[in-house]
């Protein structure tokens, strides 16, 4: 299983650097083809906007598993051991619930979309709407499994598990 999720992680990163290679490639094109031409290209503005979605959405799912977003838990440390690991709980459960109502929301915002199409690529916005539904999906997975440890592990040994994984894979 854990090779799985490790290729899983590494097709995520592999992605997030091909968005990030085609916004650059597709901008700095567009750059040199107004100044030195007095043209552009439509559909790189476009596209490399579709891009950077993705790739925001394709690394919030890389920083989940790290455990890695920003977060002030001067409070969480000034607890004791039960009752951080309860705050803890308590935040994971409602990351979940969080992730849930996103992919509730990306559902429905690529069904209403799905028979739309951009303007200027012609390709149909329910893919521009459905990395939610990859985010909140893989997230929620995340989040679950974290939840599930969290809940196993004693209170004294809460602080370990909180801490950012070594390996960047901890499924």
């Amino acid at each position: 299983m854990s090779k799985i999720v490790q290729a899983y992680f590494g097709l995520l990163k592999i992605v997030i650097v091909a968005c990030l290679a085609a916004m650059v490639i597709m901008v700095f094109s567009n750059v040199v083809l107004r100044y030195a031409f007095n043209s552009g290209l439509a559909v790189s503005e476009e596209l490399s906007r579709w891009a950077f979605v993705w790739m925001i959405f394709l690394g919030s799912i890389v920083v989940v598993n790290d455990r890695a977003h920003l977060g002030v838990d001067i409070v969480i440390q000034a607890l004791g051991p039960r009752k951080r690991k309860a705050c803890l709980i308590i935040s994971n459960a409602l990351m979940v619930y969080a992730s849930w109502l996103i992919l509730l929301g990306s559902i429905e915002q690529t069904k209403v979309n799905i028979g739309a199409t951009a303007p200027a690529s012609g390709l149909s916005q329910g893919w521009f709407f459905s990395v939610g539904i990859v985010f909140s999906v893989s997230s929620g997975i995340i989040l679950l499994y974290q939840l599930y440890m969290l809940i196993r592990t004693p209170s004294d040994q809460i602080d370990a598990l909180a801490q950012r994984p070594a390996t960047g894979a901890e499924l």
